[in-house]
């Protein structure tokens, strides 16, 4: 490495999540599958070597990317259960929560599906996405019990899932009805 890559590199320490970032876009205006180190470069802005000297394989940069996609929607759901109102129902704002992420957040969400089901086939993505479910079950528990947030946090992904493969997206009745129902104590289900 130059004498002058090294200063520029010391310059940029914002590089590495920017081209993960990057690859974030590809994905989102591509797909998984025409990821691409050159591709990522110029989302970038940043010169090829640049891409594999932090990421040296495909995977690795996938790994990156979904990590930050899935710390940002920790966040944001962190952020969500915050601004929840202490009366509301929880179904309801599931419902909310749900219809957002299925509508105007439609595309980031199509993007973290993607992300998250390309640990199908790279095993170096699963423990990512594992990680995601974990964070997404500890959310849910803080209001319920272990089991009633591994079941919403189930529910909420397979709406999400079935809500951005169908034409239509399901109606708010559908879907705080669904959430109604895993809600429900046992003895009154």
């Amino acid at each position: 490495m130059s004498t002058t890559e090294s200063a520029t590199r010391r310059k940029d320490p914002a590089r590495k999540e920017r081209i993960a970032r990057a690859a974030i876009a590809v994905v989102a205006e591509r797909g998984i599958e025409k990821l691409t180190h050159r591709a990522v470069a110029a989302a970038a802005d940043v010169p090829l070597g640049s891409t594999t000297y932090y990421f040296r394989t495909l995977d690795d940069l996938l790994a990156e990317a979904l990590r930050h996609s899935a710390q940002d929607d920790v966040a944001e759901l962190r952020a969500w259960a915050a601004a929840i109102d202490a009366g509301a129902e929880l179904a309801t704002a599931l419902g909310d929560l749900v219809l957002r992420y299925l509508g105007p957040e439609r595309t980031r969400t199509v993007v973290q599906h993607e992300l998250y089901i390309a640990a199908l086939h790279r095993p170096a993505l699963a423990h990512v996405s594992t990680e995601w479910d974990a964070a997404l079950v500890e959310l849910f528990t803080f209001y319920t019990d272990p089991v009633t947030g591994r079941a919403l946090s189930a529910v909420f992904c397979g709406l999400l899932l079935q809500g951005i493969v169908r034409e239509s997206v399901p109606s708010r009745d559908e879907i705080e009805t669904t959430f109604r129902r895993v809600l429900l104590p046992v003895g009154n289900r």
